[in-house]
């Protein structure tokens, strides 16, 4: 039972889903379940409760490629844990697992032997769709978005408060994401402060959170989560001494717990979050101009069902897609005034964390074991340290950030 309230307590915490943090998980007996209305009607502490099941829910340790798939071995009069919330006015479950056998599910190892990183995948089809950061298979921006993105990193400038250039003013970077990304984003600041070529006038600040992955804070004014993910950020560049007007700058890493859609389902659906996130940055921080966004690191070593493989290798397509989205000229991500109403910030590949465990990448980047915490899932110390390297030689070394990021006459600037 101690192995079962942990588990119980951490999928509460990490949970990504805007109802997360409206209701606990729960015990309680199938009264009746339906699954031709998906209806589940529960009781609990002897009273009996009606919930609507969604092909969202989450039936963790139960694959399937749908909700019927899934629930198939649910019946009246079986113990359950599950997690229940509102959505679209209506009481819903979130997720729900089995109370039978003496912990949470485990996490089964997938074989990602065959998994290329996406930066050497190249022209080759991972299941019908090219690799690459960026569109035919290159790792390099084409030339016009490049273009674009030096133009607009030269206008990145220190800004006082009011978001007016100043010389004694600060340069905002921001980091939006998940639990991952706050441990990512703590490696990244312990290089910062040994570093000796930032830019004095660059400000870090992280703003990634446990527990809000991308279907939690894809809209500010849900009134739940997305509207107390934001909240916090904005608490913490108070606390940092900075505001928005002078957040220039934004690194984003997200994804959700306990995918089970399949590929390119999970994906695609992954993208269209980081889509309404990346929408939301002009109206939140009017001076914001460039964005970068990194995929998940290696998924292989996980032991519970939060951010297994092959989703943690597939959610590199959810980035990529978004940015080749722009790159097409979708105005729905529109981020140059002169051709229309800006939608989005202009958008580019951060560094690449995924690295096929310890098969070492052309860049001989690694995973090992021991560079995450016991759920396989989350960073260790180490892995921090990697992942914040990483971090850190991107900023110093990229064309569109090395202007603004490094200290003016440093050996690094080019």
């Amino acid at each position: 039972m101690t192995r079962l309230l942990g588990w119980a307590l951490a999928v509460l915490v990490l949970s990504a889903s805007p109802l997360a943090a409206q209701e606990g998980i729960r015990r309680a007996k199938i009264k009746k379940i339906d699954l031709e209305t998906k209806t589940l009607t529960l009781t609990v502490d002897g009273k009996e409760r009606d919930l609507v099941l969604t092909e969202e829910t989450r039936v963790l340790g139960a694959p399937g490629r749908d909700l019927k798939e899934r629930l198939r071995g649910f019946k009246e009069g079986d113990e359950v844990f599950f997690k229940a919330g509102r959505k679209d006015g209506k009481h819903v479950v979130e997720g729900l697992k089995l109370a039978a056998g003496d912990g949470p599910p485990t996490q089964r190892r997938v074989d990602t032997s065959k998994l290329k990183p996406l930066t050497e995948l190249g022209k080759e089809k991972y299941q019908g769709f090219e690799g690459g950061l960026y569109p035919g298979g290159k790792n390099k921006r084409p030339a016009a978005h490049e273009a674009a993105g030096l133009a607009l990193a030269k206008q990145v400038r220190p800004l006082d408060r009011d978001g007016k250039p100043s010389d004694d003013g600060r340069i905002v970077l921001l980091s939006v994401g998940m639990s991952n990304t706050a441990q990512a984003s703590q490696g990244f600041q312990r290089q910062l402060a040994a570093d000796k070529e930032k830019n004095p006038r660059v400000v870090f600040v992280n703003g990634a959170q446990g527990g809000m992955a991308a279907v939690a804070i894809q809209d500010s004014d849900d009134g739940g989560s997305g509207t107390r993910y934001w909240r916090t950020v904005d608490e913490r560049l108070r606390a940092a001494g900075v505001t928005r007007e002078q957040v220039q700058v934004v690194w984003i890493k997200q994804a959700d717990p306990g995918p089970m859609q399949g590929f390119p389902g999970y994906a695609k659906k992954l993208q269209g979050e980081l889509t309404r996130i990346v929408q939301l940055l002009p109206k939140r921080f009017p001076n914001v101009k460039l964005v970068y966004l990194s995929s998940r690191t290696y998924g292989g070593y996980a032991r519970t069902p939060l951010n297994p493989e092959p989703y943690a290798y597939e959610s590199g397509f959810s980035v990529k897609w978004l940015i080749e989205k722009q790159i097409e000229g979708d105005a729905a991500l529109a981020f140059d005034p002169n051709k229309g109403t800006v939608k989005a910030p202009w958008l580019s590949w951060g560094p690449y964390l995924w690295a096929n465990g310890k098969t070492k990448r052309a860049d001989g980047f690694s995973y090992d074991e021991d560079d995450f915490a016991r759920d396989g899932t989350h960073q260790s110390s180490s892995g921090q340290e990697k992942v914040g390297r990483l971090l850190l030689q991107f900023f110093k070394t990229d064309t569109t950030t090395r202007p603004w990021f490094v200290r003016e006459g440093s050996s690094r600037e080019k």
